[in-house]
């Protein structure tokens, strides 16, 4: 299931405070600050799509992400892959490497991490 734009803002700040009440993510938020309300019925669906948790103090509500950023991510990109790339790890490398403005150092850390991972790799078979 996916977030929206709004509610991976929200799911953002979470990941970053770890556990949150309703002040402390508004107080992440820019200047004009969204209303309550708006947050409220954000982390209703969020909470109704699994996202996130809570815990009940008094008439306050704890919140927490139940799923890592990681996570996330991942998913998101391996749809990314497969939907945009047919399903193709390298067109996705060669798109990134053409499209963004990575420099010499950039492209180095990055051949570095798939040497690296090539190397424990092998080393597991």
């Amino acid at each position: 299931m996916q977030l929206t734009n709004a509610e991976e803002q929200v799911m953002k700040f979470l990941w970053k405070l770890e556990r949150a009440y309703m002040k402390n993510i508004l107080d992440e938020f820019p200047e004009p600050r969204p209303a309550t309300t708006t947050i409220a019925t954000l982390l209703k669906r969020m909470i109704d799509k699994g996202f996130v948790g809570y815990n009940q103090h008094g008439s306050n509500r704890e919140y927490f992400p139940l799923v890592k950023k990681t996570d996330y991510f991942a998913k998101n990109i391996n749809l990314l892959i497969k939907d945009f790339f047919n399903n193709s790890a390298s067109q996705f490398a060669s798109f990134f490497t053409d499209e963004t403005n990575l420099s010499t150092k950039d492209l180095e850390e990055l051949k570095q991490i798939v040497d690296n991972k090539l190397e424990t790799s092998k080393k597991q078979k």
